[in-house]
């Protein structure tokens, strides 16, 4: 894990005191309420529907224990004891006071944490596959280039006040975990005749005008990573729409001009920069990919056999084991999962008392480091097989080993309505509703995997168009209802969802979910996952058993008038 030095821990105590100052300023009526905005949102500070939410950063999802415990006791002496993980990898705090936010960021810099980039018309924070450096279809761990990408673009002078928010993604895999598709720049990294490099692609893109982006560039050498993107950010930043907000994207740039004339004109700037002192030299890749060598791995040449008999006579253990670890590419280990989607509690949410507790088993199990997931769960990366059973009792007792990912109720949910001033609907509620449909584990795992994604607007950050069931708020005539799209979905093979039809009010919603998985089971293939027997059916058996009682009800309803 990158390690900070003085010039980086200098940079974050600098940005603590400025805007220490301008909360001061804004207190004392030296800065307007609008002059004050964009530099709260630039410290990771919103307003919300109750209270302030506070956004930390956490680049390409990594985090250490001591990290974790700052967190933990943040959450509990600033807020109401919990967080919330995000689908960017970002922690929210939904109640803290807005003037003691200098002094929260003065505690996260104790341990190198910070909330630069998490909000604001900038470039966002880097995310990547939560399995990097471990997973057994890795090509190329990507994450000494998502740290160089993060040091880039802190701070960059060019690209603080851009026509909206901008995000990256960087995938190291053979199957995209990082929806790299959806970003306003994705990155694949990939070996060609033995040279590394990256397909790039840009446009992509979920909220109200959701695209999928396109490939500007098929192969581009490694060391030029920073002068490409600096050549299609200054494109963006030259061309993008700056008078209408819902316009202002790269995607609809991209759109407007057709992606072979905007990678003509990215070519155009970048000829500019190509060899300049952008340039990322050998030196400086090894000097930050020093810092994600592989831990102290044991030579591990026989499965346990104390594990071995505990998967045969443990259901329990046995269900974690399949659906919350994952293959390691060291013979002996797994990447285990911990579930923050428990059946009540919403997703993505965890106590500082939970934090202390992840804190602890990373230390014991797993080099004292740990993943956020854009999924919102937490991942232990390196932990031996023959410890997954002590790691399973104690996440157990935390409430963190609930077996599902994967599985239906492995939601995507952003906080929605409850708390978010932008929203729509409510989510969680949603999501509450459906745990408590599917709380029948052996059904679970009958309907097998399968992605819901739950948003409360149109900004999509439940990544509800990538849901194989998307469902969405929205506001009819000042009441919730919502819509539901099917068919979405991540990975190499990413498409949007189809909207089935007219939305349902929230009391429809776990009849509608129901109505789904049977048509489902009714017609799938022996070992056939849900997409894929969607994508054989098509959406019209869903769709005609989801609205074939509301059409006769309706109908029966004009008879009588």
């Amino acid at each position: 894990m990158y390690q900070y030095d003085a010039i980086d821990r200098q940079l974050i105590l600098d940005r603590v005191e400025q805007f220490r100052d301008q909360v001061r300023r804004w207190q004392a009526g030296e800065l307007t309420d609008d002059e004050f905005r964009p530099l709260r949102l630039q410290n990771g500070l919103y307003i919300q529907r109750h209270a302030p939410m506070f956004r930390i950063a956490v680049p390409y999802g990594m985090l250490n224990s001591a990290q974790l415990r700052k967190l933990a006791h943040v959450a509990r002496k600033y807020d109401r004891g919990y967080g919330h993980f995000t689908t960017r990898h970002n922690l929210q705090l939904n109640w803290p006071k807005l003037t003691d936010v200098p002094d929260i960021l003065a505690e996260l810099a104790e341990v190198d944490l910070h909330a630069i980039q998490t909000s604001g018309n900038c470039l966002r924070n880097i995310t990547t596959d939560q399995f990097a450096g471990v997973a057994a279809d890795e090509i190329i761990d990507p994450r000494p280039l998502a740290e160089i990408l993060r040091q880039w673009t802190t701070f960059h002078p060019e690209f603080a006040f851009l026509p909206r928010k901008f995000k990256i993604a960087i995938s190291g895999t053979e199957e995209d975990r990082a929806v790299t598709w959806f970003h306003d720049i994705g990155l694949h990294l990939k070996v060609v005749d033995g040279v590394t490099g990256f397909t790039v692609i840009v446009g992509g893109g979920l909220g109200r005008t959701p695209i999928r982006g396109q490939v500007v560039r098929e192969f581009l050498p490694w060391q030029h990573i920073l002068s490409y993107c600096e050549a299609i950010l200054r494109v963006y930043n030259r061309f993008g729409r700056r008078d209408n907000a819902y316009k202002a994207r790269i995607k609809i740039l991209v759109q407007a001009l057709g992606v072979e004339e905007f990678g003509k004109l990215v070519e155009a700037e970048w000829a500019h920069a190509k060899d300049g002192p952008a340039t990322i030299t050998q030196a400086e890749y090894d000097r930050v990919a020093a810092h994600f060598g592989a831990p102290a791995y044991e030579t591990i040449t026989a499965v346990d056999a104390a594990y071995q008999a505990k998967i045969a006579e443990e259901k329990a253990f046995a269900r974690w084991v399949e659906r919350n670890t994952q293959p390691h590419k060291v013979p002996g280990y797994a990447a285990v999962t911990l579930s923050l989607k428990p059946h009540g509690v919403a997703p993505g949410d965890i106590t500082s008392d939970q934090m202390e507790v992840v804190a602890d088993l990373a230390d014991r199990y797993s080099f004292g480091e740990l993943r956020i997931s854009h999924e919102q769960n937490i991942i232990l990366a390196d932990v031996r097989l023959a410890d997954l059973a002590d790691v399973w009792r104690v996440a157990k007792a935390a409430g963190l080993a609930t077996p599902n990912i994967g599985l239906l109720t492995s939601m995507i949910c952003c906080p929605g309505g409850d708390f978010c001033d932008l929203a729509n609907a409510k989510s969680i509620p949603i999501a509450t509703a459906i745990q408590q449909r599917f709380d029948d584990l052996d059904y679970l795992f009958e309907i097998g995997d399968i992605d819901l994604n739950i948003s409360g607007c149109m900004n999509a950050c439940g990544h509800h168009h990538v849901g194989h069931i998307g469902v969405l708020g929205v506001d009819k005539n000042d009441a919730e209802f919502y819509q539901v799209t099917l068919g979405g979905r991540q990975g190499n093979d990413a498409k949007l969802g189809k909207v089935i039809g007219p939305s349902f009010s929230a009391d429809e919603m776990p009849d509608v979910v129901e109505k789904i998985i049977k048509v489902y089971l009714e017609n799938r293939h022996p070992d056939e996952h849900f997409i894929d027997t969607f994508d054989r059916i098509g959406i019209d058996p869903f769709k005609n058993r989801v609205y074939e009682g509301r059409a006769h009800g309706k109908a029966k309803q004009k008879e009588a008038a």
